[in-house]
């Protein structure tokens, strides 16, 4: 028989080793229990990132889609600006982006209800990316979205000039419709191109187009001396907006065929 001795030797041996499993069990359980509570936290982070982006607005229709090969320049500062009719009007959000080829494209829009682009305003100054090829009326319906061919719409006089304006080919006569507008200039060389959805007559989205023009001013020229050249002949001729409709605004008849080359 086992003497009183030995197995009050044991006991506290067998006790060392239930006390040792006990508390490695609790680690482990703890462990577990902070690993569940880890992941589950993540996975609440998941769910919630997933359902913020679920609320998070278009923002297709307030940054345009860029070409191949153009980039926004966050660095470059504006070189144009509209001198404002009053001091409660809406500023544009200001885009410029650039292509390896050497042209820059200043692009100014104006969002209405639910951030519903109105108004666009462009500014390119070509490199040697352009493609003559392209007709003016197409690189307008892409700018626009368009899904239909353009057709001539008449033209405006503004400090620029005859300005071509087009809009949305078998549109019904008093259907509201945006109308797009393109200035060119070999000397410059520079293309004005753009389209308003302002106005509900087509008399009153000529007036907004051609006051828009004759409001864009130069802020600088950088290195195109011919550039200031152009906006310096276009102040002398430049004129305060007119009532929407004004006859003044008008050069041809709805409709005109216009000549030359765009």
């Amino acid at each position: 028989m086992q003497s009183l001795e030995a197995r009050m030797a044991a006991t506290p041996t067998r006790t060392s080793i239930h006390l040792a499993l006990a508390s490695f069990a609790d680690e482990v359980v703890g462990t577990l229990a902070r690993l569940f509570a880890y992941v589950g936290a993540l996975a609440l982070l998941a769910m919630l990132s997933l359902a913020a982006l679920g609320q998070l607005p278009d923002l297709r229709d307030d940054e345009p889609a860029l070409k191949p090969g153009w980039s926004v320049a966050d660095r470059s500062h504006p070189a144009f600006a509209l001198s404002r009719l009053d001091s409660s009007e809406k500023s544009a959000s200001y885009i410029i982006s650039r292509h390896p080829g050497g042209g820059r494209r200043d692009m100014m829009r104006w969002t209405g209800e639910a951030d519903k682009t109105v108004a666009e305003l462009d500014i390119y100054r070509p490199g040697s990316e352009f493609d003559a090829g392209v007709p003016a009326s197409a690189a307008l319906a892409s700018q626009m979205g368009a899904t239909m061919p353009l057709e001539q719409a008449g033209l405006i006089d503004t400090k620029f000039g005859p300005v071509a304006l087009f809009r949305t080919a078998g549109a019904a006569k008093g259907t509201p419709s945006c109308l797009g507008y393109f200035k060119g200039s070999e000397d410059a060389p520079l293309q004005i191109s753009g389209f308003s959805c302002q106005g509900d007559t087509l008399p009153a989205q000529r007036a907004a187009i051609a006051c828009t023009l004759n409001r864009l001013t130069l802020l600088t020229s950088g290195n195109e001396p011919k550039l200031a050249e152009l906006f310096a002949h276009a102040e002398l001729k430049r004129r305060p907006c007119s009532p929407a409709g004004s006859p003044d605004w008008l050069l041809g008849a709805e409709n005109a065929q216009l000549r030359g080359t765009l």
